[in-house]
């Protein structure tokens, strides 16, 4: 069993439930490489090609989204289709809040890592069915459960 930070969950730590991942094809090369073939088959190399492309500009749409909301910022820099995030200023403990309200809401379902010790949530962009509206979804939601930017009160 591998278990990194992202797959940490309440639910699999508690025993609630069982995690099928342990009880799977090991990830061996063998494994890994009839994915792939797999893959490769059905879309062919162009097909797989615009999947990636389209990943990639849904990341940077939201990226673009994320950097005009002075609420969030980007802790760690964009990989292809994967966006780590937190709240600007703000204790870990209200991202992770924020996380639990999306994923709370049943729309979408976001997980988290640590980068330099912080708690960042992670959006990655990976499934073939996914399209911009999804995206656009998760970043409403997030703008609705996001608290308020801290206000600095002037000095009197």
């Amino acid at each position: 069993s591998v278990l990194p930070e992202y797959l940490r969950n309440a639910a699999s730590e508690s025993g609630a439930v069982i995690d099928y991942r342990d009880w799977q094809v090991p990830l061996g090369r063998r494994f890994r490489a009839l994915k792939l073939w797999m893959v490769l088959r059905h879309y062919g190399a162009e097909g797989l090609r615009a999947v990636l492309r389209e990943h990639v500009s849904m990341t940077r749409a939201a990226e673009t989204w994320l950097a005009a909301d002075g609420r969030f910022e980007l802790l760690a820099p964009p990989g292809l289709n994967l966006l780590c995030f937190g709240l600007r200023n703000r204790p870990d403990e209200e991202t992770e809040r924020l996380m639990a309200a999306v994923n709370a809401t049943g729309e979408a379902f976001l997980t988290h890592t640590k980068l330099d010790g912080r708690f960042a949530i992670r959006l990655m962009i990976g499934s073939a069915r996914t399209e911009r509206r999804h995206v656009a979804r998760v970043w409403e939601l997030l703008q609705l459960h996001a608290p308020e930017p801290a206000r600095i009160s002037s000095p009197d």
